[in-house]
């Protein structure tokens, strides 16, 4: 053969092996819960390095907002995965909705309130009174506040309520005492700006108080589980992939660089005292693995939301939160 016939032979090899490989890629639609930033940073890593494409996957990686819900996308068909927090995927089931958890993204739930440290500390529930506290409406920090009202007797009559969005100006005048943050997003940038101008701060996190709500986990629907499991065992493995080295220290150089892509708002200095403040959410321990769900901890959200009248049935949690996709699942009939 001549070498020029046989060069020819192995790019026409190459080519049909790369055609067949791309053709195998299945596309995925995955909307997170809120926008690019360090919180989503196992997200991105796991898109921007590869891991879902040495899964045979292209998945595309969307930012959610207030107006773009995952569980509703779920539903419409416009989403193959997404990330909702526990109250979301409660009231979601409350209402029918044929969703499962697969994985627990955050072990310790990053919506806090921060309030100047000139105001007495938040020591216990009864505190708050007197305060004039912020809450997004609609949002999961009113139910978690209401949650807390509840649990210390504390009545609206007790408390100045103030409807907040995302213009920090009122917390920054002081006509709102205490603020709702993600600790690793906005609590960092708040933080860092009262520290230039001297003023000390506090956060108040309802976990400490015992009222515990699970933040980010990954869900899918019934139907995606029940007939590709194989897919999902794919996307979910690569996606903890990316996570567990995304929360490398090691990695941070690289991590930071496929954030800064996508989020080019943020200051350097500051989304990597985001991404460190998101390792500790993440990984609050070496002995945790990356996307562990805690169904004590679920169990607790169902029954305290329960208990306080935010959904008129019990769900029994437990039965959709998926340890091991592998393992052939039963769903019940909710009531």
């Amino acid at each position: 053969m001549k070498k020029s016939h046989f060069i020819v032979l192995v790019l026409l090899l190459f080519l049909i092996s790369a055609t067949s490989v791309h053709a195998k890629q299945i596309k995925l639609n995955y909307r997170l819960k809120w926008l690019f930033n360090a919180s989503v940073a196992g997200d991105i890593y796991a898109d921007a390095k590869g891991y879902f494409a040495d899964a045979g996957l292209t998945v595309k990686v969307k930012e959610g907002s207030p107006e773009k819900n995952a569980i509703n996308e779920l539903e419409l068909g416009h989403a193959d995965f997404g990330v909702a927090s526990a109250d979301q995927v409660i009231r979601a089931l409350d209402k029918g909705a044929k969703i499962v958890v697969i994985a627990q993204i955050f072990q310790v739930n990053p919506m806090q309130w921060i309030y100047r440290a000139d105001q007495p500390e938040i020591k216990k529930l009864e505190d708050l009174k007197g305060r004039n506290i912020g809450i997004t409406f609609g949002g999961n920090d009113e139910t978690i506040m209401n949650t807390v009202f509840a649990r210390a007797g504390i009545t609206k009559k007790d408390v100045t309520i103030t409807g907040v969005r995302f213009d920090f100006t009122p917390f920054f005048r002081q006509k709102v005492d205490v603020w709702p943050v993600y600790r690793n997003s906005q609590g960092v940038i708040l933080k860092a700006k009262l520290d230039k101008e001297g003023e000390k701060i506090y956060f108040f996190n309802p976990a400490d108080f015992g009222v515990n709500f699970v933040a980010n986990s990954v869900i899918t629907s019934e139907t995606m589980l029940k007939n590709r499991p194989e897919m999902v065992e794919k996307f979910l493995e690569a996606l903890l992939k990316g996570w567990e080295a995304a929360m490398n220290p090691a990695n941070e150089a690289s991590v930071l660089q496929e954030i800064k892509k996508l989020d080019q708002g943020t200051n350097d200095e500051i989304r990597q005292q985001q991404l460190v403040a998101t390792r500790t959410l993440i990984k609050p321990s070496v002995s945790i693995k990356i996307g562990t769900i805690d169904i004590n901890a679920w169990k607790q959200t169902e029954h305290i939301m329960f208990k306080e009248k935010q959904i008129k049935n019990k769900v029994n949690i437990a039965t959709r939160l998926i340890q091991n996709i592998s393992k052939p699942v039963e769903f019940k009939k909710f009531n």
